[in-house]
C-alpha cells in the first residue's frame, strides 16, 4: 500500500500506524501481532491487514505525553524503485495526519534529501528492486540507543 510519510529529524527510531498491539511467545522468543488500518494514497482505499513479526527489540520513549513502551518491529519500505528493511516502532497514530513516521536512523539510510521538495519519490518497486537489509546498512555514527 502506498503511504504518505513524515520525515522527523527529532525521532530516532521510524514509527508505524498500528492498533491492537499484542506480545505473545511463538517458539521460545518474543512476537507481535498488530494491525495496521490505513488509507491506501494510490486508490483512496480504506485498507487494513494483521501482522506476526519477530519482536526485533523494544523501546522506551520519553516526550511530552509521559514515557512509554515499544516493541520494534522490521518492515520493509518501498523508496522510489529500492526496498529498505527498517525498524518502525508500534504505535496509535490514528490521530496523526501521517501514519508513517521516518525517523534519523531511516533518514540516514536513504541518502540525502532535498527539504525544499515534497512528495518526491512514488514507490516502484517489484520482485526485482533491490533490497537493503536492515543488518547490512549502517547508521550515521552520531546514532545512539
Amino acid at each position: 500500500m502506498e503511504l504518505k510519510a513524515k520525515l522527523d529529524s527529532g525521532a530516532l527510531t521510524s514509527s508505524l500506524h498500528a492498533t491492537d498491539v499484542e506480545v505473545f511467545e511463538k517458539e521460545g522468543d518474543d512476537w507481535v501481532r498488530f494491525t495496521v488500518g490505513v488509507r491506501d494514497e494510490a486508490s483512496g482505499k480504506k485498507m487494513e491487514k494483521t501482522f506476526e513479526k519477530p519482536r526485533y527489540r523494544k523501546v522506551l520513549i520519553r516526550g511530552a505525553g509521559g514515557v512509554d513502551r515499544r516493541p520494534v518491529v522490521l518492515m520493509n519500505l518501498c523508496m522510489g524503485n529500492t526496498i529498505y528493511e527498517e525498524q518502525f516502532t508500534l504505535n496509535d497514530r490514528s490521530d496523526m495526519i501521517y501514519p508513517v513516521l521516518l525517523g534519523r536512523r531511516t533518514l540516514s539510510h536513504l541518502g540525502y534529501l532535498d527539504v525544499t521538495q515534497t512528495f518526491t519519490h512514488s514507490p516502484d518497486c517489484d520482485e526485482g528492486s533491490i533490497v537493503k537489509l536492515d543488518k547490512d546498512q549502517e547508521d550515521d555514527k552520531d546514532i545512539d540507543d
